[in-house]
């Protein structure tokens, strides 16, 4: 038996602290920071439900972070990556991300086709994220100029369509107040005639008389 088929991926909960903030600690990380953030994590367990670790993905502007990575035990990691990646692909997914970004070097993540972010990229890291001093990988899902391309028509299609909406709507409007401008004009026609037949005939009114 592999070792990624007695490994399962879940999102972490509130019970999971208590053997996450160790490993947090033990990488060097700030326990006190992530916790806040417990959310953000998909932790690895075995098949006694007990968790051998996890990674953090933020999600901000369509683009996504890998960070704080931690285990118990190293023999296991890169089978735990394997399950976490096909997490973080799906969640990638449901969420429109364009690009995953990470500061986690391990060989694992550049086998994945993460490089090292040039200028380029650079410009495209949430501002949240960028920090001092740190070594950015990243890994394009998406053509994001493919995909700003088709938005913006798009977008201009949308506007199109509520321009046409608001000048048909216009145009009903229009159609009604002439309609109704029509049937007040017909209505006093029909008064005035009804009137000049009363004051030229009276003895309509006393028929019979």
């Amino acid at each position: 038996m592999t070792a990624a088929a007695t490994l399962r991926v879940r999102r972490a909960t509130i019970e999971d602290l208590q053997t996450l903030r160790p490993l947090w600690t033990s990488m060097h990380l700030h326990a006190a920071e992530l916790e806040p953030r417990l959310t953000e994590f998909q932790v690895v367990e075995n098949t006694e439900g007990k968790v051998m670790g996890g990674i953090g993905l933020q999600l901000g502007n369509r683009h996504a972070r890998l960070h704080s990575e931690a285990f118990s035990d190293f023999a296991i990691a890169d089978a735990a990556r394997e399950l976490l990646w096909a997490r973080i692909q799906t969640l990638a997914s449901n969420h429109g991300i364009l690009r995953l970004w990470t500061s986690e070097n391990m060989p694992f993540w550049c086998r994945l086709g993460f490089k090292p972010a040039d200028a380029e990229a650079l410009k495209k890291l949430p501002s949240a994220w960028n920090a001092p001093e740190t070594l950015w990988f990243t890994l394009q899902l998406k053509d994001e100029a493919a995909i700003a391309s088709v938005e913006k028509e798009l977008a201009m299609f949308m506007e199109s369509e509520k321009q046409h909406s608001a000048r048909v709507s216009q145009h009903a409007k229009l159609i009604k107040t002439l309609a109704t401008l029509l049937a007040l004009i017909l209505a006093i026609f029909v008064f005035g005639a009804i009137a000049y037949m009363i004051l030229k005939r009276p003895e309509i009114l006393h028929p019979g008389r």
